[in-house]
């Protein structure tokens, strides 16, 4: 295997079915791909995950951040043996930026406890369509600046347990009437509009120093017509990269959504993403597919189709990241916090403070 093939792996985070790695992923982990996302398909009991996690860890020839949703309500891939979360629109009906710095923490030492390094959390849309099939509760709130101050907080309160949080999904979901899940939407908002309402909380967290970034497959009109923001070079590089100074990491949604593969191959997106300054390409179900996007940076940086510049750029930040926040497996198991009396009377906080029953 060369370095110029480990190099590319490092971009792509995978994720796989069942409750142990299979062959095709074990080779993934060998190659050097930089991260594996967990899904509720992979997941059992507290116990479990972090023999799970250990095993990938030790599989992997390189530094492995292992990442998953853990956003609270519906999108909570950790259930049974964890403190159950609120949905997130509880956190901002609370109003209480200390309380939603708490509840990070509490989420960021749970997925700490069982070997999980990165958070795909916390949403940063701004609920501002009530017809959106996607976002809804999820987002904290309708109003731009609370959005800003709990998301914020919440993400420190991860980073304060040692976890990495992932704003999602810039440049702002919230306004869509269309699930990327499904299809792909268009908005066709100015950036006047955007700088005053979407792209509000992601400058507040890119200024309290997050990590890392997590792109929504959208097309922005006033941005770029032709290419969702995953591709896009105005939207990472001219928009994230150069006017908002983000100089973290910058993640896709998951590539298998149809807003994507419905209209361009995964070649295409990865040589695609990474011209536009993409750092991470997520691939959430099918090793053939990150293989193939693996194959697809070598052959572009061999063939010039794409700056040898721009895969070291990014192969560098992932490094940087996953020295950070990627942990050696787990040497010691201790679950005693799990789900603990502390966890859950904070939760019954955020309930009460939201006007819920507890």
């Amino acid at each position: 295997m060369n370095d110029l093939a480990r190099r590319a792996a490092s971009l792509l985070t995978v994720g796989f079915a069942g409750k142990t790695p299979d062959a095709e992923t074990t080779r993934l982990l060998e190659l050097g791909v930089g991260g594996v996302v967990l899904f509720a398909r992979n997941v059992e009991a507290p116990a479990q995950v972090a023999e799970l996690t250990r095993d990938l860890k030790r599989r992997a020839s390189a530094p492995l951040v292992v990442s998953v949703d853990q956003e609270g309500g519906s999108v909570a891939r950790l259930r049974a043996g964890f403190t159950r979360l609120p949905v997130f629109r509880a956190l901002g009906d609370t109003g209480d930026a200390a309380l939603a710095r708490e509840l990070g923490r509490v989420v960021g030492s749970e997925l700490s406890a069982v070997g999980i390094d990165w958070n795909f959390a916390p949403v940063l849309d701004v609920d501002t369509n009530p017809a959106n099939p996607v976002i809804g509760a999820r987002s904290l709130a309708r109003d731009p600046e609370r959005v800003a101050e709990l998301g914020t907080s919440f993400a420190l309160g991860l980073l304060d347990a040692g976890v990495a949080p992932c704003g999602k999904h810039f440049p702002g979901h919230g306004d869509t009437r269309q699930d990327s899940h499904h299809e792909l939407p268009r908005l066709p908002h100015t950036l006047e509009r955007l700088e005053r309402v979407e792209l509000v909380p992601f400058a507040r967290a890119v200024t309290s120093g997050i990590p890392a970034l997590m792109t929504a497959h959208i097309v922005f009109e006033a941005l770029d017509p032709e290419r969702p923001a995953s591709m896009s070079a105005a939207v990472v590089r001219g928009l994230l990269r150069e006017r908002m100074a983000f100089s973290g990491l910058v993640v896709t949604d998951d590539l298998e959504m149809k807003a994507i593969a419905d209209h361009f191959a995964i070649e295409d997106v990865a040589l695609g993403a990474l011209a536009a300054g993409v750092d991470v390409l997520l691939v959430c179900h099918h090793a053939e597919l990150a293989r193939r996007a693996i194959d697809a940076i070598v052959r572009g940086v061999r063939s010039g189709a794409l700056s040898e510049t721009l895969l070291n750029a990014a192969a560098e930040r992932v490094a940087t990241f996953a020295a950070r926040f990627a942990r050696p497996p787990l040497a010691e198991l201790d679950l005693t916090k799990l789900d603990g009396e502390r966890h859950r009377a904070v939760v019954a906080r955020v309930l009460r403070a939201a006007g819920e029953p507890a």
